[in-house]
């Protein structure tokens, strides 16, 4: 077992790999030269397993796997967790905006009595319009979820075994690192980090992915969008009686006529919007639910590099309750 493990999901990263190997190195070997670098390809399409496969021949610290499609970053970081030793993990993305150098950092104050250490991006490399709406969503995301979640921070952390053998009992579909993390405890602190700029390539987050992230988000951690909408209808409902009451009282009292055909026809199509809406808010969760329900892997590994499978095999001679995927 090693003392750390660094997991990092990849995906379209063929020009940072190497980069990011020599930079971990450096850092990890300041701390102890008991580590292992743990690198999932989600099938980007380029040559990062390539490149990844070569590292894991030279160094033997270095192990790989693949996806056998696309499902997504934090499934990623899931298969890392699931296949990872150490008594201490890192978890970062690969495009070097998370600094190798900081990990020396995040271990001394994890060592200071904490199992989560987050790194806290105080001055990000981001556009303004990014930065604006990620603090928008955490948020939101906080409101709805009932978790004080910092925006500031992303998935660049340290946890510790504790943390992550909890964070393997947790196999929802729904994956988002950050909030279960949050979700679990612990005693958690943070530090100030630089956010560095991309090596290379750029950003495979589109608007339409990012939505999707966010709102996949928000349904994976709370039923309060259910319960919004129910006071919503008591409110329109409650706003409805008020307005026939000084319709009727109108009429009664003072003799004036009820009418506005107008007026009922576009309350009527309002008032559909509403119910069609919220009616959709429900099948998204029903939908949710039933995906659920058919239990299904959270990931499908294609290959590994040798270091991967040796370490499978060992965990089978062992009986362990690692999860594996099928």
């Amino acid at each position: 077992m090693a003392l750390i493990s660094v997991v990092i999901p990849v995906y379209k990263a063929q020009e940072c790999l190497d980069e990011l190997y020599r930079r971990l190195n450096v850092a990890l070997r300041s701390i102890t030269d008991d580590y292992e670098i743990v690198l999932v390809e989600d099938c980007g399409g380029d040559g990062s397993w390539e490149i990844i496969t070569k590292l894991a021949e030279a160094d033997p610290r270095v192990r790989g796997l693949q996806f056998s499609r696309n499902f997504g970053q934090h499934y990623g970081i899931t298969a890392g967790l699931d296949h990872c030793d150490g008594d201490w993990v890192v978890v970062m993305d690969c495009d070097l905006q998370d600094d190798p150098a900081e990990i020396p950092r995040l271990y001394a104050k994890a060592k200071e009595g904490y199992e989560v250490v987050l790194a806290r991006r105080g001055q990000r490399t981001d556009s303004r319009l990014k930065s604006w709406t990620s603090a928008a969503f955490y948020r939101l995301f906080g409101y709805l979820a009932d978790i004080k979640y910092d925006g500031e921070v992303g998935n660049f952390r340290i946890v510790s075994r504790r943390v992550v053998e909890s964070l393997g009992q947790m196999r929802e579909r729904l994956r988002f690192f950050g909030g279960l993390v949050s979700w679990v405890g612990f005693p958690t602190t943070s530090i100030d980090v630089v956010h560095g700029d991309r090596f290379a390539g750029e950003t495979s987050y589109s608007f339409a992915k990012l939505w999707k992230l966010a709102t996949e988000i928000i349904i994976a951690h709370s039923d309060k969008p259910l319960r919004l909408a129910v006071k919503a209808g008591f409110l329109l409902s409650l706003a409805a009686f008020a307005y026939g009451g000084c319709i009727a009282y109108r009429a009664l009292v003072y003799g004036v006529p009820i009418t506005g055909w107008s007026s009922l026809i576009v309350s009527m199509y309002f008032l559909s919007g509403i119910i069609i809406s919220l009616l959709g808010v429900l099948g998204v969760y029903l939908g949710k639910t039933f995906d659920e329900s058919k239990r299904r892997p959270l990931y499908i590994v294609y290959r590994t590099t040798p270091g991967v499978q040796a370490q499978l095999r060992r965990d089978d001679l062992n009986n362990t309750h690692r999860p594996m995927p099928t």
